[in-house]
């Protein structure tokens, strides 16, 4: 019973957790990119291949989920999910602790552990905020993350243990355990991200497991249902690339005003620092607290202070939205103000898409010639970086600069294209779905 109870525990938040980096998985290669940098694993070499490794984990949760749900060669599935499982702990793990090393740096424990593992905290560890479990969709702090795959690591010992009387099961338990997990399912999808795509998802992922499993009679009808969950989950994943996630957990998704998430509510709580000064009296250094008001001290001569954040309060969805030009003017709360406009958004030009941009050019030219909306190309490369890529294809519209992380998570293509109305996001576009100014003009702008 409690390995049948783990099965569907485990296989429910494995298909969950896969379909939401699925819908993102370039957001996801960009965090195995920072898990690959200098300072983390130092394995940058692996930085080229991140996108295929980012499909490869997505649809290996997914294919992993059912296959336990079903109970379909165990043997295999078990010990993949064992290692899989491992390797998530060792990284949620890795983050928590690094993280505490990082904001303790001065902690006698961190210096304990530096002179045994040889690291000097804040120099040979890199900060990483979280691990990407759930990608945007749930924010989870590095020790939540640890203690989630904790708790499913002991879901998949059981796992594990029982993997040798785990046989495939008839159709009625079949049918109990998937009905189970749809109820999983759907509680984590609309009641943790309100997104109704993963009960879908499974729904016909499961009729057609199952549809595998009872009409054909062959010995391998196991690997073909395995085949099939992996053609779905692959075919899901590479959509959302050649395209842009069918839901936007981020904050410049479609519907979001940029310049009211730039702010913090009036009420939310506020930064606080703790000072401490040092002062001169009498030929003797001391220090003193904010409260101790040494500066009233007769003769006292001031010498230094040092601040210390003592609790972080708000931080705005978006606080790095500052786009520039070549001159360093800052153009961010012109174009924030206007009532349509046009941004290109490529964060890396020199991988840009180029054979897209006659179709950006066509659109420039149009609006402009129909007084439509003004159109800028926003990128995070120096502008000699920039001259040479303009000259090649012809661009006329205007560029301008802005952070590069801040620009890969405003749209997951480069480049793409996004349509703003007085700040509030219109419309995003992948460069394989860039429509023509006509289309635009006809839906967007009244």
């Amino acid at each position: 019973m409690l390995s049948r109870i783990s099965r569907i525990l485990v296989g429910s938040l494995f298909i969950v957790s896969g379909l939401i980096k699925a819908n993102d998985p370039i957001g996801f290669s960009y965090k195995l990119n920072d898990y690959f940098a200098p300072g983390v694993f130092n394995i940058d070499w692996l930085d080229p291949y991140a996108l295929q490794l980012s499909v490869l984990i997505c649809v290996a949760e997914i294919v992993l989920g059912v296959a336990i749900l079903f109970g379909a060669r165990m043997k295999l599935a078990s010990w993949s999910l064992l290692i899989l499982m491992v390797f998530f702990t060792f990284l949620t793990g890795y983050t928590a602790i690094a993280n505490w090393f990082f904001d303790n740096y001065e902690s006698s424990t961190t210096h304990f552990f530096e002179g045994i593992l040889g690291f000097t905290a804040r120099e040979d560890i890199s900060y990483m905020k979280d691990c990407g479990c759930f990608g945007d969709a749930i924010k989870l702090d590095p020790w939540e993350s640890f203690l989630k795959d904790v708790v499913l690591l002991i879901f998949t010992v059981f796992i594990f243990i029982k993997r040798k009387t785990t046989k495939p099961e008839g159709l009625q338990t079949d049918l109990i355990n998937l009905g189970i997990s749809m109820v999983l399912i759907a509680a984590f999808a609309l009641g943790m991200v309100s997104w109704a795509f993963p009960i879908w998802f499974a729904l016909i992922t499961f009729a057609v497991l199952l549809g595998v499993k009872q009409f054909m009679k062959h010995d391998s009808k196991d690997w073909v249902m395995a085949g099939a969950a992996t053609v779905i989950a692959t075919w899901f994943s590479v959509y959302c690339i050649q395209h842009l996630p069918i839901k936007d957990f981020r904050p410049y998704r479609i519907g979001n005003n940029i310049s009211e998430l730039k702010e913090c509510p009036p009420d939310a709580p506020r930064d606080i620092y703790d000072d401490t000064w040092f002062y001169e009296v009498n030929g003797v250094v001391n220090e003193y607290k904010t409260d101790d008001a040494p500066w009233n001290i007769p003769g006292a001569k001031f010498v230094d202070r040092e601040t210390e954040l003592i609790f972080k309060g708000c931080e705005p969805p978006i606080h790095d939205f500052v786009l520039e030009s070549e001159d360093k003017m800052d153009y961010t709360e012109d174009i924030l103000a206007e009532e349509y406009m046009l941004l290109v958004i490529a964060y890396d030009i020199t991988k840009a898409n180029g054979e897209v941009q006659d179709k950006l050019n066509a659109i420039y030219d149009a609006s402009n010639n129909d007084g439509g909306p003004y159109m800028y190309a926003v990128v995070s490369n120096v502008y000699e970086d920039i001259e040479p890529f303009r000259h090649e294809h012809q661009n006329m519209f205007e560029y301008l600069t802005g952070d590069g992380t801040m620009l890969k998570t405003i749209v997951r293509s480069n480049p793409g294209l996004v349509l703003l109305n007085k700040g509030t996001v219109l419309a995003k576009w992948h460069y394989n779905d860039i429509p023509s100014y006509d289309e635009i003009k006809a839906e967007y702008l009244k």
